[in-house]
């Protein structure tokens, strides 16, 4: 996985920190957070919290109390020990696109197949910027809905050995992951030791965490398993217009989604979530890739840091409907915020296109791109006496050049950046190769991809597991 050794990009003065500080207390204290789950509710009221209803006011101090339990930095096992993730810290961990009911290849915008889910799984093993496949990367319109979860979930288990996300639409569905996980790792006390799944808790924004969230929560908090307590933040509609206050909205939100984890169970592994953008004011559209969500995003990173706590947000992200320039001059409108800022778990990495409605095959390449020049961008300038290369100064003179020079045969291989989409062919070279655009070497570059895959090795014996269970959980369910 990268590290980002470079400094982060921090806009936010001591008064501003003091002004969203008192904010999000207020919200806290006279407004409240709604939690849709009697157990979350029971909770709260034995630790001395004013519950009224479904609404809770918490104590600021209570609430920062709780989220010093949490750990600053912790590992995700995969099952090859290579891809275990450290989240926090400078590590930075990349998941692919999240949740997608569409996908586009080429010119065809279509209903997402378990085909698909499985084909992406399989680019995201094959590309190792990448520390994971993600969780839903495309909703599998072709499965049943009850027992999709168990192919996906199968899916990320067999063809990646990289870490995966858990399934969140219920608190049976995350029962199911976490008994998965534990015939892949070996038990109950192999993933409670170290947490083999990340999983995403998204509040109802404004101020409302739904019960079904809330009760994959539960599952994955008791069991040791990594949260992500994320706040879905679209300016406009679901806070208000102004950053600032959708900061202290932020906060309100996912500290006490975070303090809910430690009073299931206290040291539960947690991220700071962050989705922040704006919609279209004379749309009503939700927008991606926009300065407002740039200059959020450099808020949250120092906002996290602030409490203490790995945080997630950025990614590959656009409203573009097709891979083509909006496409990439959103996507790196978000990712390069979101290295400068210093995320520590980032989904969204590779495949999102047309805001998060549809995974591309051709945008996971391009974003996979993206990710390899920022990843060299941000990788900290060895300077000695080796690169000052005055040997070759001396070897080349006045008026030369450095093409033959032995520095240069020495590195010519890996002396610079070498792209994996981009072309600098001369134009009468690119015409007789085609004249394809990047999106059409994207297309190539993918298929290619899905045809040299070779599937990560897998004991039988856990694979008949995994594949017993999957059958026994479909039965049950009645698919």
């Amino acid at each position: 996985m990268f590290r980002n050794q470079m400094p982060r990009y921090e806009v936010l003065s001591d008064d501003a920190m003091a002004v969203l500080d008192r904010g999000w207390r207020r919200i806290l204290t006279e407004i409240g957070v709604e939690f849709v789950s009697e157990r979350a509710l029971d909770l709260f009221r034995k630790a001395g919290q004013d519950v009224d209803g479904q609404t809770v006011r918490l104590d600021p101090d209570f609430v920062l109390e709780q989220v010093a339990k949490a750990p600053r930095e912790f590992d995700v096992q995969a099952r090859n020990q290579a891809n275990d993730v450290h989240i926090g810290g400078d590590h930075m961990a990349f998941g692919a696109v999240y949740g997608p009911p569409f996908v586009r290849q080429g010119e065809v915008r279509r209903d997402a197949t378990l085909d698909d889910f499985r084909n992406f799984s399989r680019l995201a093993q094959s590309f190792p910027e990448l520390d994971s496949a993600g969780g839903v990367i495309c909703e599998p319109n072709d499965a049943p809905l009850d027992s999709r979860h168990l192919d996906m979930t199968y899916a990320l288990q067999t063809l990646t050995d990289k870490i995966y996300m858990g399934n969140v639409v219920s608190g049976p569905n995350a029962r199911d992951t976490i008994a998965m996980s534990e015939i892949l790792f070996g038990g109950r006390e192999a993933i409670e030791r170290t947490p083999a799944t990340l999983s995403l808790i998204n509040c109802n924004s404004p101020l409302r965490w739904d019960d079904r969230m809330l009760d994959a929560q539960f599952e994955y908090s008791a069991a040791n398993q990594a949260v992500v307590l994320t706040p879905f933040l679209l300016m406009g509609a679901m806070s208000p217009v102004t950053i600032p206050a959708t900061l202290v909205q932020q906060i309100a939100e996912a500290l006490s989604g975070i303090a809910l984890s430690q009073l299931i169970r206290p040291g539960a592994p947690v991220v700071f979530g962050s989705f922040l953008s704006n919609i279209d004011m004379q749309s009503g559209a939700p927008c991606f890739g926009t300065p407002e969500s740039a200059i959020g995003l450099f808020c949250t990173g120092q906002i996290a840091r602030r409490f203490g706590l790995p945080f997630r947000t950025g990614g590959g992200l656009t409203s573009s409907q097709m891979p083509d320039a909006q496409a990439a001059y959103e996507a790196m409108m978000t990712l390069l915020p979101t290295f400068l800022a210093g995320a520590n778990w980032v989904m969204h990495s590779a495949g999102w296109l047309e805001g998060g409605l549809v995974a591309c095959y051709e945008k996971f390449v391009i974003d996979i791109e993206l990710l390899r020049m920022l990843q060299v961008e941000f990788t900290p300038l060895e300077i000695d006496e080796a690169s000052l290369a005055f040997d070759a100064h001396a070897e080349v003179g006045r008026g030369g050049h450095f093409l033959g020079a032995a520095h240069t045969l020495e590195r010519f291989r890996t002396c610079f950046y070498r792209p994996l989409l981009s072309s600098s062919a001369n134009y009468e070279r690119w015409m007789r190769t085609g004249a394809r655009d990047a999106a059409a070497r994207a297309a190539e570059i993918s298929q290619r991809t899905l045809a040299e895959y070779e599937p990560p090795p897998l004991d039988d014996a856990i694979r008949a597991e995994l594949e017993e269970y999957v059958v026994k959980r479909r039965a049950e369910l009645g698919d």
